[in-house]
């Protein structure tokens, strides 16, 4: 992973020079180049105020990994100086990014391999970067991998303002070969020719394979969902434990023990499955799960009726999950309210000892209401030390309900007449603000389209017109009188 950070340090490097010559950023006192290098030493130097001091090895990391010659005195100079213990720093975006995002947002420039993603590979960078510096302290904190994750979410917050943080992004070092072309690639394609390369492809490539995701385009793929501010830092912060964990052991250094298991709590329609879902993509593609599939279960899935059904039971189902995460929602029916005679204690003496016995290649994520979770980890003494992280989510608020509305729409190919969008919008602030008991968050809002999209083919029926503005628009009365 260190020869990755050098690779991608020189291919920003080498952007910013490309950039510089398109004539983006060049009334700049320094060049482009030389502030990407110094953005680096300001951020590195902001992580490095979560300890107070630097040690031998962070300083050697940093001189090393940029080209500096600092004393720890010099260090400490210079991070009194640029103020990177600030509150301001913390929110304050790079000058540098900002002239990669021009590049990119403005189309000032051509470029076959990076386009539109220079932008994304110098975030990227930043993330490997504080990654590869945290590994090298033996003391390495948690307070160090948050503020990585604070910082990252200010970075990738910058680039969806501009569209430019989205799935997909592919981020990877830019190489010469040994004929000095210019590609895309890792090194062990260095010196051979693209024919060659293509047909390497076509014929280890299988027609059931998939392509692998990358940590990157998943988590990308994450703070595409609306909302969950919270939680995305959570599910980031997460991430950067586990890749900070893997480079540590990678130089043969006591890795920090980090909990895979978790604890979902909030509300119904608050997104938990499809973050549980992304989270085990992550873990597959970062190698702590083989296979990462999700299984989802409640206590119907993991309780029998009568004596020795329910531990066989749940044995099945953690056999499938196996590999992947075991997703168990409304967990605390398992043990809320329950009295003798009821299973529910059973599988969960069961699902505790399969937790230990496949610590390595199983994680579990229980989820439901707050107050109710809290109650089920109480139950049993050995529940609360597996789960020691914990997520929350919020409820939607007005405006994000009603984006998620947006966003099932566009996926369906329904747009919403301006009266439509208005008494939605009003619809739900009324609900948002008197909650039932059975409110739902984005459940709610499905059923509340689902409704209105069989309002409109009854409509679009009786009317006899079938031009496409009919079909796809939503009015005002195919909301009305609905009830959830």
């Amino acid at each position: 992973m260190a020869d990755k950070l050098n690779e991608l340090i020189e291919t920003c490097y080498g952007m910013a020079a490309a950039i510089n010559k398109a004539g983006i950023g060049m009334n700049e006192k320094m060049t482009l180049r030389a502030t990407v290098r110094f953005e680096f030493l300001k951020f590195l130097s902001y992580l490095s105020y979560a300890e107070g001091e630097v040690d031998t090895e962070e300083l050697g990391f940093i001189n090393s990994t940029l080209g500096y010659e600092f004393t720890v005195d010099e260090l400490e100079e210079f991070r009194k100086t640029e103020r990177t213990n600030s509150a301001a720093y913390r929110t304050e975006v790079p000058r540098a990014l900002k002239y990669f995002v021009l590049a990119d947002a403005g189309n000032k420039m051509e470029d076959p391999v990076y386009r539109r993603k220079k932008a994304m590979t110098l975030v990227e960078t930043y993330r490997l970067l504080g990654q590869n510096y945290i590994a090298q302290d033996e003391r390495a904190t948690d307070e160090e991998t948050c503020r990585l994750s604070e910082y990252m979410r200010m970075l990738e917050n910058f680039l969806k303002e501009y569209g430019l943080f989205r799935r997909g992004a592919n981020v990877r070092p830019v190489l010469k070969d040994d004929r000095g072309i210019r590609r895309a690639g890792g090194a062990n394609d260095r010196g051979r020719s693209e024919d060659n390369r293509t047909k390497d492809k076509k014929e280890d490539k299988k027609p059931e394979d998939e392509p692998e995701e990358s940590v990157e385009s998943i988590l990308a793929e994450l703070n595409e969902l609306t909302g969950l501010a919270a939680v995305k830092q959570e599910v980031n912060h997460l991430v950067n434990l586990v890749q900070v964990a893997k480079l540590r052991k990678e130089k043969n250094m006591k890795a920090p023990s980090v909990s895979k298991h978790l604890v979902f709590s909030g509300n119904p329609g608050t997104g938990k499955t499809t973050v549980a879902r992304l989270l085990a993509k992550i873990y597959k593609s970062l190698g702590i799960l083989e296979t990462g599939q999700l299984v989802e279960v409640d206590r119907g899935g993991l309780v029998g009726g009568y004596i020795g059904q329910t531990a066989t039971k749940t044995m099945d189902v953690i056999d499938d999950a196996i590999g992947g995460i075991l997703f168990i929602d409304e967990a605390y029916a398992l043990t809320v309210g329950k009295g003798e005679g009821d299973f529910g204690q059973e599988a969960v003496d069961t699902l505790l000892k399969a937790m230990e016995d496949n610590r390595d290649s199983l994680v579990v994520i229980v989820a439901g209401y707050p107050d109710l979770m809290e109650q089920f980890l109480s139950s049993n003494p050995g529940l609360r030390s597996r789960f020691s992280r914990f997520i929350h989510f919020e409820d939607y608020t007005p405006q994000e309900l009603y984006e998620i509305l947006e966003s099932m729409c566009r996926k369906q190919e329904y747009t919403l007449s301006q009266e439509a969008q208005a008494y939605v919008k009003e619809f739900l602030e009324k609900r948002c603000e008197n909650k039932p008991e059975n409110f739902a968050n984005a459940r709610d809002v499905r059923n509340f389209l689902e409704h209105a999209i069989t309002n409109q083919a009854a409509r679009v029926v009786g009317c006899g017109k079938t031009d496409y503005d009919t079909l796809a628009c939503l009015e005002v009365c195919d909301f009305e009188g609905i009830t959830l």
